[in-house]
């Protein structure tokens, strides 16, 4: 592997502690840039795969990191960067292979209406490009966009974010923005429960439907709807069939455009399809690109039609962006690409995720605090609950589960959604049977451990509870032995 000797002469001479780098960072990092781990964060040194390793050399099972798309430093990638960087790294202002190179395949995996690319560092960016085309190419302001939805951390995505914006201390949602109901048929405002026999998507596509007619009553319409093709944040949510077509319709026909976010999701981690918006049979306007592109490295997309970007031009303010696809970013994009392709990482999250999902399911019979199973290819979510009936989110657990699963076995989860309740697993693209089956193990023992506590507090409530009424009781008792005995004494003085 590349630079295998210099990293492990690295780790061997690591400057700093664990508790100086925690000082450091106390000190110079802005305090609202939380930690995993809070109480007992990890200094992470070095990843290969998908694995991460400790300043002691404490290997862990990577379970969460889908920026880490192909395996920690690949060394393909690896090498596509450090080469093209000994070679030339300059903007997208002077022709260059690589930049053409990775349009031509991305757009190559996209639809044919989706043929032209804005290069940019992050999702956040992509996002915020994607708003702005929509706006220009509508002439409009209004978005819709999904309750719980996360689009990244600028100014003009976060006021599309409820994710952020919801939370305490977060800014006024804009007047601007509407916010129709996340379509989670588990535990939303429209379930399988209460309607099972319903068509959820046309529920769920309504809230939409009724936001365009009324911005049209209103002489306003809508610019664009924004969605991530499946909700990460929002506890992994599948949509229910058929739902972004109904959503679609409803916004076109109202003359808005519709953008797929697809940083989390995309380049084959559904399994099934390449892009995670192909799941449900439709083709957005714009779609963006991110975190898993660059396998850790800063780079994004915005592919949208011509016609779109042809909009942007005509407005004669032209688009720049320094770093945005630049030769290096660009390399490293496009050997992600090639290692997905060439090493099959597509299939293997088909052929994986569905016997994680198939082996989840099977631990939902076990274990009744599992509530939900849910997801596709190697985006799944495990809802726990306090009460299966009720589906009662059980937030206390599922932290207690993540903290487990890192402190006693070494694997890394993390838990989301609105109750963040929801265990996550999004691995990197390499992993293997191996490894599901030491998550499962693992995850078992904890549930195991999990439910034996419950089980033991709920016996020990319900002996102290037993106590108090035989304490109550020979009170009782004694009271009434003490009115007896001084009866018995009044009638004895009366003789």
């Amino acid at each position: 592997m590349p630079f295998a000797v210099e990293q492990l002469k690295s780790v061997a001479t690591e400057q700093l502690s664990k508790s100086e780098t925690i000082k450091l960072r106390n000190k110079h990092i802005g305090q609202a840039c939380q930690l995993f781990y809070r109480t007992d964060p990890l200094k992470i040194v070095r990843g290969q795969g998908q694995y991460m390793f400790d300043e002691e050399g404490t290997r862990y099972l990577d379970c969460i990191n889908n920026v880490a798309h192909v395996g920690h430093c690949h060394p393909e990638v690896v090498m596509a960067g450090a080469m093209q960087m000994a070679t030339i790294s300059t903007n997208c202002r002077f022709l260059h292979d690589e930049l053409v190179q990775c349009a031509k395949t991305l757009t190559g995996k996209m639809p044919p209406s989706l043929s032209v690319c804005f290069f940019v560092n992050s999702g956040s960016e992509a996002n915020d490009l994607a708003l702005r085309l929509a706006r220009n190419f509508t002439k409009r302001q209004d978005v819709i966009t999904l309750d719980h939805a996360y689009h990244g951390h600028l100014q003009s995505v976060m006021e599309v974010s409820p994710y952020k914006f919801n939370m305490p201390g977060g800014e006024k949602k804009m007047d601007y923005v509407h916010v129709a109901p996340c379509p989670d048929i588990y535990n939303g405002q429209i379930t399988d429960k209460m309607h099972p026999d319903a068509d959820l998507a046309k529920l769920y596509a309504q809230p939409v439907e009724d936001i365009c007619t009324n911005q049209l009553a209103k002489g306003q319409g809508v610019a664009a709807f924004i969605a991530e093709s499946l909700q990460s944040c929002g506890g992994q949510i599948l949509p229910p069939p058929g739902y972004f077509k109904a959503v679609y319709e409803a916004v076109r026909s109202n003359g808005g455009v519709c953008i797929a976010d697809e940083v989390q999701v995309g380049f084959g981690r559904v399994g099934s399809h390449y892009w995670a918006f192909e799941t449900q049979d439709v083709v957005p306007d714009i779609v963006t690109v991110a975190k898993p592109m660059g396998n850790g490295h800063p780079v994004g997309a915005v592919v949208t039609t011509p016609e779109i970007a042809q909009a942007l031009q005509a407005t004669g303010v032209p688009y720049f962006n320094t770093y945005g696809g630049n030769p290096v970013s660009c390399a490293i994009a496009n050997a992600v690409m090639r290692v997905i392709d060439q090493e099959g990482l597509q299939q293997n999250a088909k052929k994986l995720g569905d016997y994680l999902l198939d082996e989840c399911q099977q631990l939902k019979k076990e274990f009744e605090c599992i509530g939900d199973v849910r997801g596709v290819g190697f985006f799944v979510g495990i809802e726990l609950v306090q009460d299966r009936d009720a589906r009662i989110p059980d937030t206390k657990s599922a932290r207690w589960v993540v903290n487990r699963m890192k402190q006693v076995h070494k694997v890394l989860v993390s838990s989301d959604g609105p109750n963040d309740n929801v265990i996550k697993l999004k691995p990197p693209m390499c992993f293997n049977r191996e490894n599901a089956d030491e998550f499962l193990m693992t995850f078992r023992e904890c549930l195991t451990t999990l439910m034996q506590d419950k089980l033991v507090a709920a016996v020990d409530a319900a002996k102290a509870k037993a106590n108090d009424r035989i304490s109550s009781a020979a009170a009782d008792t004694l009271a009434n032995k003490t009115k007896l005995l001084e009866r018995h004494d009044r009638l004895i003085k009366s003789v």
